[in-house]
């Protein structure tokens, strides 16, 4: 009989003790701090702050993290300078390419036309005049120049760091190179690549009297 009490008393311990468990969050927390960190609201007033203002101008010479620096100003001086002496990072491969022409028709096309002829939606609906084809004559359009307005913007057209990182703004001027290989009728920057011939930036194309010349 006392071996009955104790286990009936074994059972109802037991059930008391896990009767007030919830499986959606600890019961207990050994220091909280650790489980619930102090969580601050966008742009909201916090006594702890300069100002009271959560939202603050970042310390000097930082740069958000996986932020490439870019050391060109956004100027005409600029932009050709990139021209001159910027060159990609990344190698001209099949890969890159594919990738630039995706990348191409969702933020280029819509403007430049899927050919880089200048005939996209907005321009032949004319909400957007005067874009140029990648094969005017007197253009020079190198991978650093690219990828410089990509960068900054120009004229009508805005900058697209926000929408598109390093290395797709790369992979976008190389296909920009392509469709304008191809508005030419010359070789692809893959083949002529592989042939051991200039991709880069320092590569300044011309059109003088109607024959295409290059020149380092």
């Amino acid at each position: 009989m006392k071996k009955l009490i104790n286990i009936v008393i074994a059972i109802v311990a037991s059930v008391s003790m896990v009767s007030c468990f919830n499986n959606k969050k600890p019961n207990y927390q050994y220091f909280p701090n650790m489980y619930a960190p102090v969580g601050y609201e966008t742009y909201g007033e916090y006594g702890i702050f300069p100002d009271q203002q959560e939202a603050m101008t970042p310390p000097e010479h930082t740069v958000p993290r996986g932020f490439t620096p870019y050391e060109y100003e956004n100027s005409i001086a600029g932009l050709e300078l990139a021209k001159a002496e910027l060159k990609s990072p990344y190698e001209v491969t099949e890969e890159n390419l594919a990738v630039g022409s995706q990348l191409f028709a969702i933020y280029c096309a819509v403007c430049h036309g899927d050919k880089g002829d200048g005939k996209g939606i907005l321009a032949t609906r004319e909400k957007f005049l005067g874009i140029p084809s990648y094969a005017d004559p007197g253009r020079n359009i190198v991978l650093g120049g690219i990828y410089h307005v990509e960068t900054y913007g120009l004229n009508a057209m805005g900058s697209y760091v926000s929408q598109t990182n390093e290395k797709e703004r790369w992979q976008i001027a190389m296909h920009v190179m392509d469709l304008k290989a191809a508005l030419n009728g010359e070789p692809g920057i893959l083949e002529t690549s592989k042939a051991g011939a200039t991709v880069d930036s320092t590569v300044v194309e011309t059109k003088m009297a109607g024959t295409n010349t290059a020149s380092k």
